[in-house]
């Protein structure tokens, strides 16, 4: 078989599923690609979700991804779901039944929100994870609107903040002390609630959700573990994420927190099957120790663009390239008028966290260090730095 009689299908349609297959397509692989999506959507960017569309509405200028035109032949299936895999066998199988046979497979599906375990489904209850869930809850962001907010990671904060801008009473719950803890720090976590404080949001910290009060159909209010009743038109419920790998069950896998790859991003000792973007949990030799997944904004094109080079090969009947996959993760928030920005992975050296330039009040650089050697910094301001820590870390932590 001539590899233009070959098939490739991507199972997602975000943004790693774009990127690998136009990764696909630029490592020479001229076959049949085709891309099934859940979501009726063609590819969008999802940082934006929290923020700017929040504000200023859902639209393709806001979200949407750029296709290159090299990848223009790709054949996208949204609004159509794969229910289950057989990999032994090479096929999958969508929801309304239809089988697709592969030769190659891109696991793609990132994530899902998780929902809060309360009774009652009064109008007024949301999450945010796509562009219909950003739709739904804009609609609702109208001046005066007294939303409360679960979970004080970067989605509740970055809705706390698109929701005081849109005029909104905000609250911000969460069973941890200091908002942004486990992503920042005590100390930056701190500062970054007094930012936010100053702009009239409220924190009820160290409590918990225990109930929802509604009239009508609709959300009147909700109670918290120690009594207290706090007015809320709106709920945001942002506690987190879950892998989407159900469909892939049955097939001898490790799907205890995503699916475990190896460095080439190859999916249970198979050339043929690659996973990328969230979902993916894989060993980066630049932090060393488990496989990890990561969740930043470039994990989807970094390992999109390593994933395809492995498929490519694979198909093709030639050697996976064997250069090791050291990724930097990235990721950026904006608050208000606010701009932070990361590399690396600031959660392995929360034992030792240092202020290296600048104040957290204001301008600042902070630096995550595990045994000494820098694994993450943290910059709010000082955008004239960006390149020199993002080489330290790219570097193992040297300089």
């Amino acid at each position: 078989m001539s590899e233009a009689d070959r098939r490739i299908v991507v199972v997602g349609a975000g943004a790693g599923g774009l990127r690998a297959a136009e990764g696909l397509r630029a490592a020479g692989f001229t076959g049949e690609l085709t891309v099934f999506g859940a979501e009726p959507h063609l590819p969008y960017y999802r940082p934006p979700l929290s923020k700017r569309a929040l504000v200023e509405g859902v639209s393709d200028e806001v979200v949407a991804l750029r296709r290159r035109k090299s990848a223009a032949d790709i054949d996208w299936r949204t609004g159509r779901e794969v229910a289950a895999a057989d990999l032994a066998a090479r096929k999958v199988r969508l929801a309304d039944g239809e089988v697709a046979e592969y030769d190659g497979l891109v696991v793609a599906t990132g994530l899902r929100a998780l929902r809060l375990p309360l009774p009652g489904g009064p109008r007024g209850r949301h999450v945010l994870r796509t562009r219909d869930d950003a739709a739904a809850l804009r609609a609702e962001l109208a001046p005066g609107a007294r939303v409360v907010v679960v979970g004080a990671g970067f989605v509740g904060t970055e809705v706390a903040a698109s929701a005081v801008e849109s005029g909104c009473e905000v609250t911000v719950l969460d069973l941890v002390e200091v908002p942004l803890l486990r992503q920042l720090g005590p100390e930056l976590g701190a500062a970054m609630r007094r930012r936010h404080e100053a702009r009239g949001v409220r924190f009820a910290l160290g409590r918990t959700l225990e109930a929802l009060h509604g009239a009508d159909g609709r959300l009147r209010s909700v109670e918290l573990d120690d009594g207290t009743l706090l007015p809320a038109d709106v709920l945001v419920e942002a506690v987190g994420s879950r892998p989407n790998v159900e469909w892939l069950t049955g097939n001898g896998l490790d799907l205890g927190d995503g699916v475990l790859c190896d460095n080439a991003l190859r999916v249970g000792g198979r050339d043929e099957v690659v996973a990328v973007g969230d979902v993916a949990r894989f060993p980066n030799p630049l932090f060393g120790g488990p496989p990890r997944r990561v969740e930043h904004w470039n994990m989807a094109p970094d390992t999109a663009k390593r994933a395809a080079r492995t498929l490519a090969a694979a198909v093709a009947g030639e050697p996976v390239p064997d250069e090791p996959f050291r990724p930097v993760p990235s990721f950026w928030s904006d608050q208000y008028d606010l701009n932070l920005q990361s590399f690396g992975s600031p959660e392995l050296g929360m034992a030792d966290v240092r202020v290296l330039d600048g104040d957290p009040d204001g301008e600042v650089v902070v630096g995550y260090h595990r045994e000494g050697v820098l694994v993450g910094v943290v910059l709010i301001g000082f955008a004239d730095r960006y390149r020199e820590f993002r080489t330290r870390i790219a570097a193992g932590g040297a300089g």
